[in-house]
């Protein structure tokens, strides 16, 4: 499985942007997330969902503010971002994990893919 993710930008405080994170395999099996890490920091869970698209999680710096979907179909996976803070600012990754995995979902462990990153940058 290769992700590319997209969509990053420049945006303002208090606007919005979506992510997208396309997939070259297929992801039906596969657990989804988002990762930020802003400069000087650990890398942190943003929001994942399930296979089905059915269940779904959030970090609580983001929840309310950003909503995680899916598109199987088109292997294809959303980040929609609003109401962004200047500490949302980060490079978004994607990423892809089995269900199999013994780790938590909310966890960089539970995922064996990684996409290459888009820059997010919410300026004041």
């Amino acid at each position: 499985v290769q992700l590319q993710a997209s969509g990053g930008g420049l945006v303002q405080a208090g606007g919005s942007l979506r992510l997208s994170c396309a997939a070259s395999g297929r992801t039906l099996l596969y657990r989804l997330g988002w990762f930020r890490q802003a400069p000087g920091k650990e890398r942190e869970f943003v929001a994942a969902v399930s296979t089905s698209g059915g269940s779904t999680y959030y970090s609580d710096s983001v929840k309310g503010r950003f909503t995680i979907s899916r598109d199987n179909a088109k292997n294809t996976m959303f980040l929609q971002m609003n109401s962004l803070k200047l500490e949302d600012t980060a490079v978004y990754y994607c990423a892809a994990g089995p269900t199999s995995s013994g780790f938590s979902i909310v966890v960089a462990g539970a995922y064996d893919y990684w996409g290459q990153g888009t820059q997010v940058t919410v300026s004041s």
